[in-house]
């Protein structure tokens, strides 16, 4: 006799010792049994010896894709906002409006000197004596505060090229015209106009 199917009303019957249920369905499902049960859940189970197991449960692909869809768009939505510079106006040797429009934050921007992968530590010193193996190709940024402004400090985080053709310090705020540029930064700045304002405050901060 057919052991019932746990689809049925009532508790099903323990498993013989050596079988188990498998989940949603008994494992010995008839072969009609499979193919309806195939066409509701989109799924076999071990019963029919084909396919991979699964829990008879209705799929939740299609809002899973949906949902990563939406988000792989929004990403993408919010990285082309990113690449999009902020326009600005060089006036002698600085650039004097805030990229954002409003000041940066300075304890953001110490984080950001001190970022070993895009930024100022890796070429440049400072007093930073919790920071270990700084910087030796470009000037100390001790006193940066006295020696620029902000205007200039923004211009030299901007393109540091137009103040110096030959200089090896990078353009943080360029996407154009560029050579031998990291497969991450391609087509987009390194830093984001909010971070160059946070880097400007802080670099501000430091005076003799």
């Amino acid at each position: 006799m057919r052991r019932a199917c746990r689809h049925e009303r009532g508790a099903p019957p323990s498993p013989p010792a050596g079988e188990g249920w498998g989940e949603g369905v008994s494992v010995r499902e008839t072969p009609q049994e499979e193919r309806t049960l195939t066409l509701a859940f989109g799924s076999t189970s071990l019963a029919s010896g084909s396919g991979k197991w699964s829990s008879r449960r209705p799929h939740a692909s299609r809002p899973i894709s949906a949902i990563a869809v939406f988000i792989a768009a929004c990403l993408a939505l919010s990285s082309t906002k990113a690449a999009e510079l902020v326009p600005y106006t060089i006036v002698d040797d600085g650039i004097p409006a805030s990229l954002t429009g409003s000041p940066g934050d300075a304890a953001r921007g110490r984080a950001l000197v001190l970022a070993r992968a895009t930024t100022c530590i890796l070429c440049h010193s400072g007093p930073f004596p919790e920071t270990r193996f700084q910087g030796d190709l470009a000037p100390d940024l001790a006193g940066s505060g006295n020696r620029w402004t902000e205007s200039q400090l923004r211009l030299r985080l901007v393109d540091a090229s137009r103040l110096n053709s030959d200089t090896i310090m990078p353009s943080y705020y360029r996407k154009d015209g560029l050579v031998r540029v990291g497969r991450n930064f391609a087509g987009k700045p390194i830093l984001s106009a909010a971070e160059i304002e946070d880097i400007v405050a802080f670099l501000a901060t430091l005076r003799d």
